[in-house]
């Protein structure tokens, strides 16, 4: 084995382990794809993580802007020159060996940069641009590794699951957004429950009836992009498949169990336990819905 096939191996290993440690939903799905795809995928997954650590990071807002910068400059280079480092090494071999479109990590970047700038959302078309930025990108490049039957309907379709599961996101962490200084819901939305999401002591000041009724709304919506989005798997091969379907059923049935109980999202940060996250990859294995 030549130096160079051992640093790429390395590459993909270290990629590995932060998909493992850090990818709390998606490494059900990524375990179910073969090892090329599975390497591919998690190539991807560290330097979105990279991306979003950057945003989430304590560093002044000049600062992470600067580093998103340098950020977007190396993913430029590639798949050609990663320097030493190996996220990108192992990101720059697998796009040799798929078609990844690279250039969507310019939509990441710029859906974490309006993130850093504080950006809010007065309409629903405002935030779907926000979404696809930081979710539609993701399933778009995750594409370039699964293949599509018809890659020309296949891609809005992640596109779409892209949304999907950033909205459901964006109901799970809806306190702790509003913590750090963040609201994506579209302030038209607000408006029409009458929601302000203010903070005081206790949580969320809105009266909890109308908080009921704004969470109910948004998971319907959300509901919806997953019933486009699931149009995809059809069009991809049945591991890739058994991946999306595993990762897209955890987020689904997390939607599920906020639209049960939407208050359940002022008391703490809802979840799935590690065992029905299994049984829903199990399930998607063999081709089960969960």
């Amino acid at each position: 084995m030549t130096t160079t096939t051992t640093r790429t191996e390395a590459a993909y290993r270290h990629c590995e382990q932060i998909t493992r440690s850090q990818a709390a939903n998606f490494a059900y799905g990524i375990r179910l794809l073969p090892a090329p795809k599975r390497r591919a995928l998690s190539a991807i997954y560290a330097a979105a993580r990279r991306i979003d650590d950057i945003g989430d990071g304590t560093l002044p807002p000049d600062e992470k802007l600067d580093a998103l910068a340098r950020t977007r400059a190396a993913l430029h280079r590639l798949p050609g020159d990663s320097g030493a480092d190996p996220v990108l090494a192992a990101l720059g071999d697998a796009a040799t060996r798929m078609p990844i479109p690279l250039a969507a990590f310019d939509e990441l970047i710029d859906g974490c940069a309006a993130d850093v700038t504080g950006r809010r959302y007065d309409s629903f078309d405002d935030l779907l641009w926000y979404c696809r930025c930081v979710a539609g990108s993701i399933g778009r490049l995750s594409l370039g590794v699964f293949g599509a039957t018809q890659p020309g309907r296949a891609a809005p379709l992640a596109d779409a699951l892209g949304v999907a599961l950033q909205l459901t996101n964006i109901l799970r962490d809806v306190v702790e957004d509003r913590v750090g200084g963040r609201v994506y819901l579209p302030a038209e939305d607000l408006d029409r429950f009458g929601c302000t999401l203010r903070l005081d002591g206790a949580g969320f000041a809105d009266p909890p009836e109308r908080l009921v009724e704004l969470v109910r709304f948004e998971a319907a919506r959300a509901a919806r992009w997953y019933d486009v989005g699931l149009q995809l798997l059809p069009l991809l091969d049945r591991r890739s498949a058994a991946c999306t379907a595993a990762m897209a059923g955890i987020y689904r049935r997390l939607l599920t169990r906020i639209a049960a109980d939407p208050l359940a999202v002022t008391r703490s940060r809802v979840s799935l336990p590690g065992r029905e996250k299994a049984w829903v990859a199990a399930r998607a294995l063999v081709g089960r819905s969960a």
